[in-house]
């Protein structure tokens, strides 16, 4: 029987394009890895919390960026979700997220329309759970994103989020070809975003059972016109390791979203500390500060343990969370933040938990470590320099 340390040095065995069920890293089943061949299972771990205060997350500014916390792909009874939008706004409020973006379907939304609803002179209003949700945002100091996702049934394309909209409606209208809906929403200074790359749908979007994931010659087109900004790391509970080189590789953000549909307390529980979200280095809590930061790439993914990013904004922010300390023959480590860190000295691994500190003893030779839980690439740790 495996734990979380196996998984990430499984992680390499299983290849840059591997996609796994996270729910056991969630902390939410036995699972074993949906692989050809699966390589290990790990025990159920019971965490969540039944508090119902808003969760405090602390982490220190990276220089003269704040990190905000925030969830940029959700869904309410206006698409296929089933909640309101005002419940995504007091989730996100519990679960300590500075901003969300509600990203209902353009082309699916089973629960809206006809004559069974009291909202039907609104039918074409792909505005509505916005405008909802908005004064409830206002009023819980939460920073909401409008947003939309573009849902096509083959693969490529696939699925898209576009973020920071001022008008779904104009992209809804364009809905017969994907290209333009993406050129809509461009030309409104949104955000695009590749979602699920590695989900098995053949049927909804998603790939052909077998058929290993890949940055499309379709995908890189839209790129190359930018229509095309950024990729999900991470969705719901699975997790795609090579998406982090295609975005190193082609200058595109990581995104990490819940896309729930389900309440929170069905999906993660209450207050799950393993709960997907992005961090945001922003230059300061508004929209427009966000809406900056994701273009120039300072996003990082915090998802079951593990952090997802870029090099350059991974190792600022572990420099700003952690204190680093080396005399002769010990390293102290201090971890300011609610961050958890997994220290690798040689072949061991050593817990550096959330608001805590670390000693350990160490070779007066030892130059570098490695933080095997935050990962700046496909299966590649971040390595910190030690004086």
């Amino acid at each position: 029987m495996h734990n979380r340390r196996d998984f990430l040095k499984q992680m390499t065995l299983l290849g840059a394009a591997a996609i796994l069920p996270m729910s056991f890293a969630l902390g939410q089943e036995d699972v074993v890895a949906k692989t050809v061949d699966p390589l290990f299972t790990v025990p159920n771990r019971n965490i969540l919390n039944p508090k119902r205060t808003p969760r405090k997350i602390a982490i220190p500014n990276v220089g003269s960026f704040q990190v905000l916390k925030g969830d940029f792909h959700m869904h309410t009874l206006f698409s296929d979700g089933y909640v309101m939008p005002k419940a995504r706004v007091h989730e996100a409020v519990e679960n300590g997220l500075d901003v969300i973006a509600i990203t209902d379907h353009i082309e699916y939304r089973p629960f809206f329309g006809g004559k069974s609803t009291q909202l039907r002179e609104r039918n074409d209003d792909h505005n509505i759970a916005y405008d909802i949700a908005k004064p409830e945002a206002e009023k819980n100091h939460l920073i909401l994103i409008r947003g939309t996702e573009i849902t096509k049934s083959t693969m490529p394309p696939g699925h898209f989020n576009a973020i920071f909209l001022k008008d779904v409606n104009p992209v809804a209208e364009a809905v017969a070809d994907w290209k333009k809906m993406l050129a809509v929403a461009a030309d409104q200074g949104a955000f695009v975003f590749w979602n699920h790359p590695g989900w098995v749908a053949p049927k909804s979007g998603g790939l052909e059972k077998g058929v290993p994931m890949s940055f499309t010659s379709e995908h890189d087109d839209v790129r190359r016109k930018g229509y095309l900004h950024g990729i999900e790391v991470f969705n719901g509970t699975s997790y795609y390791p090579i998406v982090a080189n295609w975005c190193n590789e082609m200058d595109m953000g990581l995104i990490t979203t819940s896309d729930i549909h389900v309440s929170e307390w069905n999906q993660y529980g209450s207050q799950n500390p393993l709960r997907p979200m992005t961090l945001i280095l922003a230059k300061d809590r508004t929209e427009d500060a966000i809406r900056e930061a994701f273009f120039a790439r300072r996003t990082i993914g915090w998802a079951a343990g593990l952090i997802l990013g870029r090099p350059q904004w991974v190792e600022q922010l572990f420099n700003a969370c952690v204190e680093t300390a080396k005399n002769n023959n010990s390293l102290q480590l201090t971890n300011r933040s609610d961050i958890p860190c997994q220290i690798q000295i040689d072949n061991n691994i050593h817990e550096l938990k959330p608001q805590s500190e670390l000693a350990l003893p160490v070779d007066p030779a030892l130059k570098k470590f490695t933080v095997a839980n935050w990962l700046i690439g496909t299966a590649k740790p971040l390595e910190i320099s030690i004086g």
